[in-house]
């Protein structure tokens, strides 16, 4: 399984390939970084995070992406950039017909780590060791891309075999009646 992993962000948008399945080392593809200027207006940023994000999928061709979940933060300026940005992520990956799935911090934390309160050089030094890296990807965001990326990988078994389940189990539920 490929995934691309996004870290999603106007200034700094992470991005990272990971390859492999559960239970069986993981590969690093790439990871990398898609920059914007602060002080761009805001469609030519969503314009640079989309070519960045639209060259990372015809580059590495991934089976999946993995975006961060935005979830609330006290600076609205920040979460909305960052849902801005996960938007464009979702957006290129659906026009492509490639599933996309949302990761939390905590669940990324959880999964890599096995903590979902682990600071970002936890995740970094995790990160490295998973991938058996020489050093820490860099900027945190490139890290935290390759975290959801690995999340993903190790999730998705699960995921699916539950989301078969419920399928079933609607099924062959009576009309009318759902569970």
């Amino acid at each position: 399984m490929r995934v691309l992993g996004v870290d999603p962000g106007l200034t700094r948008c992470g991005v990272g390939v990971v390859e492999g399945v559960a239970g069986r080392p993981l590969t690093m593809i790439g990871v990398g970084v898609v920059r914007t200027p602060a002080d761009a207006d805001l469609g030519h940023r969503l314009v640079a995070v989309e070519q960045g994000i639209e060259q990372w999928l015809d580059e590495h061709r991934p089976e999946f992406v993995a975006v961060e979940r935005v979830f609330s933060q006290h600076n609205v300026r920040t979460v909305m950039g960052t849902a801005q940005a996960s938007a464009v992520a979702m957006l290129c990956a659906a026009r492509r017909g490639i599933p996309v799935a949302l990761h939390t911090p905590s669940e990324v934390k959880a999964a890599v780590t096995g903590s979902g309160r682990a600071d970002k050089a936890q995740v970094g030094a995790m990160v490295t060791r998973l991938l058996r890296l020489s050093a820490p990807p860099k900027p945190a965001d490139a890290a935290d891309a390759l975290a959801l990326a690995i999340c993903h990988i190790w999730r998705a078994p699960a995921q699916n075999r539950l989301q078969q389940a419920v399928a079933l189990h609607h099924a062959k539920a009576p009309k009318g009646r759902t569970a």
